[in-house]
């Protein structure tokens, strides 16, 4: 810490820092463009003023970037130079305010004019490494405490911890958190907190509570105590949520407020998403209640993931309702809200609604932005209103609204369900021209789309285009073309690319199969088709009732009542459920031969698929 007395000897040393000096050495040491402000004076009240800046100041964290990189090139030319724990306080200052890059570059200036750092300053370099994602960095810092004879303290150890966590390196920062014992260390609240977060936030969730558990029973293996606090509760609670365990985190819930730990608006805000997620609404409102009664304020993102919830539900009424809410509770809407609302009317297919609230957003003093008229386009796309879908693309062009690949995917949608297939290829070449790359939803669309539109050889081109430029195909995209060629009479390319899927390093799904199936059974060709389904089962691959009916219905075709009958039995064998298909071709079948009837068999009393 710069004592007074030791920045008086500096006001009266002999090497006196001018305006002028100090300026240049600020510009070409710092590598920043500054300049000492004009009514600066002597070298006393420059002296003056770093004592403030390092005494009250970086104490409060009133500063500035700009003001701590004048100061740092003050001191780091003062002969004698300040204690290292002057430039910790500034260092320490401007890490709480989230300045890791400056602090590192700072040091790495101070370090080259040969000033010796200590362990805080270590520390507050680890800190600052890893909180930019260079944890590497942060552990070549904590070898050199080690080396100079330094006992590492919690803080060092827990900014490792975290540094790992961002990395998603979990199973290393478990590692790190046990060996920490090892430097005589013992982890506090802040340890379990930053660990058990970055263990939820991997999808680790069972991990961090076994450490919550560990928490709670007292830590006593360890031989210390430290309880669980809020945010250790928060973020198990939203891990939880998040895996659909809701009752579970319901339990720490009230194992929380046991421990009188009094829950905030982020505990309950994950715990509604959790009961949103499993579909459960009433207990959603209710906790949202409970909120109000204990006078907590729902934020934007409780409003926005309960009105979330219930439009997934259909409630769309409710949703508003929570709208006019939020509203009349003073808080303004943002994007996130109205654009799930306008999802929530396009589900309902409720169009004009969905567009007036698009058209008032403004009016409300909130931008629509590339979200909104996605959400709007891709519903025209997929219940065929063309007109509506591109009248909505002009009208975010004109308002200097860039298309994203989700807004061309939703139009190229739309334009091949019109068999608009020339003006679909212009959009697909207009996408490349303003710069928005296609992704392998768009060639799907792409493909599949020419392919139902008749155009199965220009399809097979871009399959092969895609193949020569090494692009990572999908099993949809392949799938999509062995359809238009099976359609098409082109059994035998289908049957090509079929076998060549595990090569490209993908495997046929149901659906592969049963178009393929399909194609086989179009051909007369019944028993490759039969065959195909015992290789699909003998890979893992489970035939649905799609994969059965198709089959049946070709037997069914060349009057092979006995393989029906056969495949009814395989197909309750395997717990298919029959669906409103099935049950045509079981009429079919008795209409041939009602004697079949005895040899059916009992299938479950359980609702078809389109009932």
């Amino acid at each position: 810490m710069a004592s007074k007395s030791f920045l008086r000897r500096c006001s009266s040393s002999s090497e006196t820092i001018t305006k002028t000096k100090l300026s240049s050495l600020f510009t070409n040491s710092c590598k920043v463009t500054a300049t000492i402000p004009q009514d600066s004076v002597d070298n006393a009240e420059e002296v003056a003023r770093l004592d403030k800046f390092l005494q009250k100041d970086c104490q409060q964290g009133n500063i500035t970037l700009d003001e701590a990189r004048y100061f740092f090139c003050l001191m780091i030319h003062m002969q004698p130079k300040p204690p290292i724990s002057s430039f910790n306080r500034m260092f320490g200052a401007l890490a709480k305010k989230k300045f890791y890059e400056d602090v590192i570059l700072l040091y790495k200036q101070a370090d080259s004019m040969g000033l010796l750092p200590d362990l805080f300053t270590l520390t507050i370099l680890i800190n600052c490494f890893c909180n930019v994602g260079r944890v590497r960095n942060g552990f070549v810092v904590f070898g050199r405490i080690l080396r100079w004879g330094f006992s590492p303290g919690v803080v060092a150890l827990t900014s490792l911890i975290k540094g790992l966590c961002l990395e998603n390196r979990v199973t290393e920062a478990t590692r790190l958190f046990k060996k920490m014992v090892v430097f005589g260390v013992r982890p506090n609240v802040i340890t379990y907190d930053t660990l058990i977060n970055g263990l939820c936030r991997t999808g680790n969730t069972s991990v961090a509570l076994r450490l919550h558990e560990e928490m709670v029973a007292g830590n006593g293996e360890r031989g210390f105590i430290c309880k669980p606090n809020i945010v250790c509760y928060g973020s198990i609670i939203d891990g939880l949520c998040k895996d659909g365990l809701v009752d579970r985190a319901k339990e720490l819930f009230i194992e929380m407020k046991s421990r009188g730990i009094k829950p905030n608006v982020v505990v309950c805000t994950s715990l509604i998403y959790g009961w949103c997620f499993v579909g459960n609404l009433e207990e959603a409102k209710g906790l949202f209640i409970e909120m109000a009664n204990q006078g907590l304020q729902p934020n934007l993102l409780t409003y926005n993931t309960i009105i979330s919830g219930l439009c997934k539900e259909g409630k769309i009424e409710e949703a508003n309702w929570f709208l006019e809410l939020m509203i009349q509770r003073g808080l303004q809407p943002n994007v996130f809200i109205y654009n799930t609302l306008m999802d929530g009317y396009c589900l309902q297919l409720r169009f004009d609604d969905a567009r007036e609230l698009l058209f008032s957003m403004e009016s409300k003093g909130c931008k629509a932005d590339v979200v909104s008229y996605n959400t709007l386009i891709n519903a025209y796309g997929k219940n065929r209103k063309l007109e509506n879908a591109m009248s909505l693309y002009k009208e975010m062009i004109s308002k200097g609204i860039r298309p994203t690949v989700y807004t061309y995917n939703g139009l190229l949608t739309s334009l091949f369900l019109s068999n608009k297939v020339r003006t679909a290829q212009k959009l697909f070449d207009e996408m490349k021209l303003n710069n928005v790359a296609p992704n392998s939803f768009t060639y799907g669309i792409l493909i599949d789309g020419l392919c139902k539109n008749g155009c199965v050889l220009e399809a097979a081109k871009w399959f092969r285009t895609l193949e020569y430029n090494e692009f990572k195909l999908s099993i949809e995209i392949c799938s999509s073309l062995v359809d238009g060629l099976c359609k098409h009479g082109m059994i035998k390319i289908a049957w090509e690319i079929f076998h060549k899927l595990p090569q490209k390093g993908l495997m046929p799904n149901v659906m592969t199969y049963s178009i393929l199936i399909n194609g086989f059974c179009k051909e007369g060709k019944l028993q490759k088709a039969y065959d195909l389904l015992f290789d699909m089962e003998k890979k893992g691959c489970a035939p649905n009732a799609v994969t059965f009916n198709t089959l049946m219905q070709g037997f069914l075709q060349n009057d092979d009542a006995t393989k029906v009958v056969e495949l009814l039995h395989k197909m309750n064998d395997r717990n298919v459920i029959p669906d409103d298909i099935t049950f045509s071709i079981v009429v079919g079948l008795l209409s041939k031969d009602k004697e079949l009837l005895k040899l059916l068999p009992q299938f479950p009393l359980q609702k078809s698929t389109s009932g």
